[in-house]
């Protein structure tokens, strides 16, 4: 991105520097020289001073470009936006182009697949549907040999830190598997970008022309039932993820047995709101029904529709009504047999801490 940035300035194009995190690697901070960096904004915390990028300088200032390092960073409690993703969409806004960076595991899609792989729960992620909205997505890419051997060389991380990363993200395995995932992610992008460019506009021909017309398309179309139970938010994100490589849609569908939301124990309540939340901010349409017939509802709504494919999660095993689910599921599974039904095994993993 400051290399990128460099050409730019060269080139007369007014950029300047909205956030940059150095952390205190020299190779990078040269790329820095003779870029205009706006001062960060300091933030009083709980007793602790914080700094992020201060967006109402950028505004003023009104560059033609910015860079913003860090993008899924969740911002200092209190500001007026909570995500940095928020704030460069301000930006954007305003009519200033953007360049930000990201890691693959931040991918929200990808949450529940690097926390297989690692043990580790990333917290900061983006929706897909965000990085899909960017008008172009370089992949740097890195041998994992090559970025261990940055790391012993003390140029990633230092001391303490550099051990902790090499026992969490830095394993080998663990790098190969992210590179995969960032492999495939850059494959459907272009494939997706491809596609997009290659439709063009619609046929201009007489319409008065009897040629036959061809069959419209198939349209995917993924349901996700969803519940009070944790497993809802992997199951919604395994939804949207097909959904999008298939180039479909994806909705999230929640059946209350009561007349409303307000007839649950408080807690599921919550638990489901806090769904149904998550799945709107993943650009998931969301549908909440009442009534007593869970199955044949979700049913008669999926064919009423047209779905295509359904998802469940399978019961937990701890869970006290878990008879009653495992029959749900079943129920469900008997009445769709025109649809694909696909039941989602909980995955476990080892916890081996939190990377901060």
């Amino acid at each position: 991105m400051l290399e990128e940035a460099q050409e730019l300035k060269k080139q007369g194009v007014d950029l300047v520097v909205g956030y940059f995190e150095p952390h205190a690697r020299p190779d990078t901070i040269a790329r820095l020289t003779g870029l205009e960096v706006v001062p960060r904004r300091v933030v009083d915390y709980r007793g602790s001073r914080f700094e992020d990028m201060d967006v109402q300088a950028v505004l003023n200032r009104a560059p033609q470009f910015c860079l913003v390092d860090e993008f899924p960073h969740t911002n200092v409690p209190g500001s007026e936006r909570g995500k940095r993703w928020e704030d460069v969409f301000v930006l954007l806004d305003r009519g200033i182009d953007v360049s930000t960076t990201m890691n693959v595991q931040h991918l929200e899609s990808l949450n529940d697949q690097v926390y297989k792989i690692t043990g580790v729960r990333v917290r900061e992620t983006i929706p897909d549907w965000i990085v899909q909205q960017a008008a172009e997505v370089v992949m740097v890419d890195l041998t994992p040999r090559a970025l261990l051997n940055r790391l012993e060389r003390g140029v990633v991380y230092h001391g303490e830190k550099a051990q902790r990363a090499k026992e969490h993200f830095f394993k080998e395995s663990t790098l190969v598997a992210l590179r995969e995932f960032a492999l495939r992610e850059t494959a459907f992008e272009i494939e997706s970008r491809h596609g997009a460019q290659n439709a063009g506009p619609a046929d201009s021909t007489d319409a008065s022309a009897e040629s036959p017309k061809p069959p419209a398309f198939a349209r995917e179309l993924v349901l996700v039932y969803i519940n009070e139970e944790p497993s809802s938010a992997a199951l919604i994100r395994r939804g949207k993820r097909v959904a999008d490589y298939l180039h479909g849609e994806c909705i999230a569908v929640a059946i209350c047995p009561g007349k409303d939301l307000s007839d649950m124990p408080a807690e599921q309540r919550e638990a489901l709101e806090k769904h149904l939340n998550f799945a709107r901010n993943l650009h998931v349409k969301t549908h909440l029904f009442t009534g007593e017939d869970v199955a044949g509802d979700l049913v008669s709504f999926s064919r009423q529709q047209g779905v295509t494919q359904i998802y469940l999660a399978r019961p937990m095993v701890k869970s006290w009504d878990r008879l009653f689910k495992r029959d749900l599921v079943q129920r469900i599974a008997r009445l769709a047999r025109d649809m694909e039904v696909t039941i989602v095994a909980e995955r476990s993993t080892r916890k081996v801490g939190k990377l901060t």
